[in-house]
């Protein structure tokens, strides 16, 4: 279930297709808000995710957070037979 009906509502829109958040400059519909306006970066140029080490911008913390783990050498990731080390689930997956 669900707490909150709004997150109901959110997940019927997976079912439904419905993208009632549409992009003013490309017309592109989004299920949610917070995604349309992740969106509108692409238009206007920003990169609000700064790193803090070396100021590098990023319209997605996700992206943000992989560029941190390559600057520190995090590898969480670890290949079973060989033991070499990777950022991401998906490049090990792409090793084995």
């Amino acid at each position: 279930g669900f707490r909150q009906k709004g997150n109901l509502v959110k997940h019927q829109r997976i079912h439904t297709g419905e993208r009632p958040h549409k992009c003013g400059e490309c017309g592109k519909g989004f299920r949610q808000r917070a995604t349309l306006i992740q969106h509108q970066n692409i238009h206007t140029g920003e990169r609000p995710c700064k790193c803090g080490e070396c100021g590098k911008g990023f319209r997605h913390k996700t992206s943000l957070d992989l560029h941190q783990k390559l600057n520190t050498g995090e590898r969480p990731y670890r290949c079973s037979e060989c033991g070499k080390g990777f950022v991401t689930s998906t490049r090990l997956l792409v090793h084995q």
